[in-house]
């Protein structure tokens, strides 16, 4: 790799970190159990839920002005280094929060999250920047893999640090504000080759007035995808079935500890997931070149409503040895389609899009991500909140999937064959 290919790589190596240790292994817990403390399993599960779509909803309004202003001249690194700076800060911030201020934790995550979704907002625009148009997807994938990679390595030391500290009961209070720093400083760390040496050389040229410049992009891009039938319902279905598969990733350690597994069962549960994920990713791949990409989109969603089918009826399993391998089997089957759906979704995305404006097509691609990201926590909180259980926020989800598959199947055209 080039040297500004290998920066752009090494930061999707420290940003992943951020997603598995704040969004879903231990910050959850530290929510949980101490800013939460004496807060029922329910509520606090349910306010968790909020936060997360409240940083959803916050990117998804911020997501596409931004987006189509960074494509001016000098816009695109400025945009990306202030989001940088505010995600670690406030990851930084979160070792002040004490025990029993759960408002405060709730909103100092939601700006470190806002800070790590913003950059990578403008982390992905800077592709086309930093490789060739054939060795883009090479690129990508390698950002993709060495990202899970990223990830375990800290999680692997915040798991020793833990393990070493004799818990009883939960993680001590301490150990999660090291674990916070760790993230953080293995996120600057990472960055820096990418703020040293990654630049933007496509650009749209300065105009008068940027933000309403975009604006009328953006009107214009919205227009143009209702022309074509085709996409404009695969990005349905992939609204409703995506938003299902970020609502397990981002709640699923939240519902474990409700159903009373420990702390160190749910970190070596994720850390299987990250490790089986990446490889079933290139299986789906693999066999999507035998049975079509739609047909693997089809499996990888009948995957996630089986996971969810028999994740609510864990709580009513008595025997601990079969709620245990019951649990173990929703995390296999979560991480063997987790990677593959999403990127298959792209891929197929990109075969029904006219190529000559992929850039524009898939804009409102991630700006569709970014929405789905709300109404399934949110959902899930609810449902949890009305009936007093968790569980049944889980099978709230199903309707996800199952609208998802419904509108993937109306789409038609040479994608279907792939």
């Amino acid at each position: 790799m080039t040297r500004e290919e290998f920066s752009w790589v090494l930061y999707d190596v420290g940003n992943s970190a951020f997603v598995l240790v704040m969004v879903t292994a231990l910050m959850p817990l530290f929510f949980k159990d101490v800013a939460a403390a004496g807060m029922s399993g329910a509520e606090s599960t349910a306010n968790w839920g909020f936060a997360n779509s409240a940083a959803s909803f916050a990117l998804a309004l911020l997501a596409p002005i931004l987006g189509t202003m960074a494509d001016y001249q000098g816009m695109k690194k400025r945009f990306f280094l202030f989001f940088l700076f505010v995600g670690i800060c406030f990851t930084l911030l979160l070792l002040c929060v004490g025990a029993g201020q759960w408002l405060l934790c709730l909103g100092v995550f939601v700006f470190a999250r806002i800070g790590w979704a913003g950059a990578n907002i403008f982390y992905d625009a800077f592709l086309p920047d930093v490789t060739s148009r054939e060795r883009m997807d090479l690129i990508s994938t390698r950002g993709y893999g060495y990202g899970y990679v990223g990830s375990v390595v800290p999680f692997l030391l915040i798991i020793g640090l833990i393990l070493g500290s004799g818990m009883g009961g939960g993680v001590p209070v301490g150990i999660f504000k090291v674990s916070f720093m760790i993230v953080a400083c293995w996120w600057l760390v990472f960055s820096i080759p990418a703020v040293k040496h990654v630049h933007q050389i496509f650009y749209l040229p300065s105009v008068a007035s940027p933000i309403l410049g975009s604006f009328q992009r953006l009107w214009s891009t919205f227009k143009e995808i209702r022309q074509y039938r085709q996409p404009f319902l695969f990005l349905a279905a992939y609204f409703f079935y995506i938003d299902g598969v970020d609502t397990i990733i981002t709640m699923s350690t939240a519902y474990g500890r409700d159903l009373g597994f420990g702390v160190t069962m749910l970190i070596v549960v994720l850390l299987l997931i990250q490790l089986i994920a990446f490889p079933f990713a290139l299986l789906f791949g693999r066999l999507a070149a035998i049975f079509s990409t739609k047909r693997m989109l089809f499996a990888g969603i009948g995957v996630y409503c089986l996971a969810t089918f028999i994740a609510f009826f864990l709580p009513v399993i008595n025997d601990p040895l079969f709620k245990n391998m019951a649990f173990w089997g929703v995390a296999f089957l979560v991480a063997s389609a987790m990677g593959g759906i999403q990127a298959l979704s792209r891929s197929f995305y990109g075969r029904l899009i006219p190529a000559e404006k992929s850039a524009e097509f898939f804009g409102l691609y991630n700006v569709f991500g970014k929405f789905a990201a709300i109404t399934g926590p949110l959902m899930m909180g609810l449902v949890g909140r009305m009936t007093g259980e968790t569980r049944w926020g889980i099978l709230s989800l199903l309707l996800l999937f199952i609208a998802g598959g419904v509108l993937l199947g109306r789409v038609q055209g040479s994608a279907e064959s792939i």
